[in-house]
């Protein structure tokens, strides 16, 4: 879901920015503190979501054709109605 090119340039500027201030410990900490953020917000990479949709399609396919073949197969079975 993130890029993880995205947070490395935030990273970067971050780094930067405070490289010219004596607040190198912030940096420290907040990186500390991202890295906790993410963590705990259970991320998937794009890559691992696009194959687990690829799965659903083709689960989904699988299922209606399974629908479809029982559908037939019960109208197979049952008895004409005499009219």
């Amino acid at each position: 879901m993130l890029n993880p090119k995205l947070l490395d340039e935030m990273s970067t500027r971050v780094s930067s920015l405070l490289a010219a201030t004596p607040a190198g410990e912030v940096e420290k900490n907040l990186r500390a503190a991202l890295a906790g953020l993410f963590a705990k917000l259970d991320l998937v990479t794009r890559e691992e979501f696009d194959v687990q949709r690829e799965v659903l399609a083709r689960t989904r396919a699988k299922l209606d054709a399974l629908e479809a073949r029982v559908a037939e197969l019960e109208a197979r079975r049952q008895p004409a109605v005499p009219s």
